[in-house]
């Protein structure tokens, strides 16, 4: 009883707690991801031996300011997903080192991880698949707040009315089931429930994809709110540019498994320097039908991630590669101050 208090009085700011509580020095990041890989055994053989593996994160590394809104783009199977759950620990990498809060939490016990879990939650891109159907809404909500044993019972419950009423949804829906709201509800239901524990990190893993485009703006305008209101650091995972553009700080841009560029969000869009990076954003619809653009596009097959190509892993669709670009996998550098990228023909 006497340790349940003590929690109680050392959460209680949790249920309110102002932006200046948060204050932290400015020069170390919040987030520091260094060489992270993941690789996934192929099994094969009347055994299930392990003969091959997915390269699916192979070297990734960047930093995340506090207050910040990193966008993670790149299509589909370029491992920007398992990127988000390996800075979770949902996954253990294979290999690498994330720091958290200037904290190794690849050397966190259980113990260890379930507090810092507290400052770090995750959007999922299917919130109904998210969401246990058999709970109603507000028993939802209230479940972290339990299991880290923050405020006393009604203190809990008009922290889950205050949330709900912020996302833009009615704090009388709490004894609803998942099934009796939209999908754009139940992703502002999912955003009310990354909030709960007032955390320092939200990895927003392709929240609005699965969304009407009338409702993805409503959610991307959510999320800025919120992002400014709590002084939250986001990753946000996403395939349309646009919204990325329009919601991220800054973009790194992922292909097979690395980062091949990454800017501010402003110079990448202006400037693009990998030719991966350039045939994406010539892919962006343009709203004025007598605007044209020049296209680009990427022929050849997307290599596979189990048996990766000697030299530059873009080398097959780049149509301006060069002979030397099958030397060597460029490493991401620092062509301009704060813009790098993996590519030999932009150093």
């Amino acid at each position: 009883m006497i340790e349940d208090a003590q929690d109680r009085g050392m959460d209680a700011g949790i249920l309110a707690r102002s932006d200046a509580a948060r204050d932290e020095p400015a020069e170390t990041a919040l987030l520091s991801v260094k060489n992270l890989k993941k690789y996934f055994p192929v099994r094969d053989g009347l055994f299930g031996q392990k003969n091959l593996w997915v390269h699916a994160v192979d070297g990734v590394s960047f930093e995340l300011q506090k207050g910040e809104i990193l966008g993670l783009v790149g299509e589909s199977g370029c491992g920007k997903s398992t990127t988000g759950r390996l800075i979770l620990r949902l996954l253990d990498p294979t290999s690498g080192e994330i720091r958290f809060m200037n904290e190794n939490i690849l050397k966190a016990d259980a113990r260890r991880m379930r507090a810092l879990r507290r400052e770090m939650q995750i959007i999922f891109q299917d919130p109904y698949a998210s969401l246990n159907p058999r709970m109603t809404i507000g028993a939802t909500l209230e479940e972290p707040l339990i299991i880290h044993r923050i405020g006393a019972r009604e203190e809990r419950r008009a922290r889950v009315r205050q949330l709900l009423e912020k996302v833009g949804l009615d704090p009388d829906g709490v004894n609803r089931y998942p099934h009796e709201f939209s999908g754009g509800q139940r992703q502002r239901i999912g955003v009310a429930r990354a909030l709960v524990l007032n955390p320092k990190l939200i990895v927003a893993d392709e929240p609005v994809s699965s969304l009407d485009v009338s409702i993805q703006a409503q959610v991307i305008n959510l999320l800025e709110d919120i992002q400014e209101e709590y002084a939250l650091s986001m990753i946000f995972i996403a395939h349309d540019l646009n919204m990325v553009r329009h919601i991220s700080d800054r973009v790194a841009v992922m292909y097979l498994g690395r980062i091949v560029e990454s800017a501010p969000a402003p110079d990448l869009y202006r400037r693009p320097l990998h030719p991966y990076t350039e045939a994406l954003l010539a892919a962006i619809p343009i709203a004025d039908p007598k605007t044209k653009r020049k296209r680009m596009l990427l022929e050849g097959d997307l290599p596979s991630p189990v048996n990766l190509p000697p030299g530059c892993r873009f080398y097959s669709r780049c149509q301006k590669r060069i002979p030397d670009c099958l030397k060597e996998d460029p490493p991401l550098v620092q062509i301009h101050p704060g813009h790098w990228a993996a590519c030999i023909l932009a150093a």
